[in-house]
């Protein structure tokens, strides 16, 4: 299927529409947004168990490739069940569910809020005591009809897409601010020498180290920029031109750091 570059960030959104947001990662890929640029370049349309035949079936009209059978077996919807007095607390399940389903503290009992569970089974390996059972989701076998079917999974891939899109906007949020805290502290550390040479050589690589860090931080948000407008997700370009101009203000603050040592880059 011939695309013209501005063809592309529309296929791309056309794919990830038909695929069930389950988030699951079984077709390879971190993720249905993922899969779906994968698939605009040529990816099997086959690999999302999921989805199953059918949703094969409607990505083969829109890409043009072949209506292949599942490379793995078809999955109906499941929701993760935890046993709640076998869980140890260890937190690890949260930090593996892709759509922030469930919910616990450290060394405290954690539970799985259903309806925004998508069954994708990625919290099961991390389990430490083997507390967590996958079973049929109650919202897929409350459906009576193909109509409620649909209706269900039409809920459940726009509620996993929205919360995948928070959570990976939340982890970059954390790692921003971990790595300008990070900036700030080389920025602001002094030696715990005495003065003399040494300790002057000490903080002088430690502010070059700072700028080299702010720069690092510049260039990934300009990739992240250059991301966005490749599929035209207006949500990407703002968040990445807020971290350009985040990165740059740290930049400029390591470079009068650096200068006010008395030695120029």
């Amino acid at each position: 299927m011939a695309l013209t570059h501005a063809d592309k960030p529309t296929l791309i959104a056309a794919i990830d529409a038909e695929l069930p947001q389950t988030q699951c990662g079984k077709c390879g890929h971190p993720g249905c947004m993922p899969y779906a640029e994968a698939i605009a370049v040529g990816e099997a349309i086959n690999l999302c168990p999921p989805g199953g035949q059918s949703t094969v079936e409607r990505l083969a009209e829109l890409t043009g490739q072949p209506p292949l059978p599942l490379a793995e077996p078809a999955q109906p919807p499941l929701v993760a069940s935890i046993r709640e007095a076998e869980c140890i607390g260890c937190t690890k399940c949260i930090q593996a569910c892709p759509v922030d389903a469930i919910l616990g503290a450290a060394k405290q009992m954690h539970t799985v809020i259903v309806d925004e569970c998508t069954g994708c089974e990625l919290c099961v390996a991390p389990c430490p005591v083997d507390c967590i059972d996958l079973l049929p989701h109650p919202g897929w076998q409350a459906a009576d009809s193909d109509t409620e079917r649909d209706a269900y999974l039409a809920r459940r891939a726009a509620l996993g897409r929205k919360r995948f899109q928070a959570r990976q906007q939340r982890l970059e949020h954390q790692a921003r601010e971990k790595r300008r805290e990070r900036q700030r502290r080389m920025i602001r550390q002094r030696s715990s020498q005495p003065g003399g040479d040494s300790g002057q050589d000490h903080r002088l690589r430690q502010r070059r180290m700072a700028v080299k860090a702010a720069e690092q931080a510049l260039k990934r948000a300009r990739a992240q920029l250059a991301h966005g407008q490749r599929v035209q997700d207006d949500t990407a370009i703002d968040n990445a031109q807020r971290q350009i101009d985040q990165a740059e203000q740290l930049l400029a603050e390591a470079k009068r750091t650096l200068e006010s040592s008395g030695t120029q880059e």
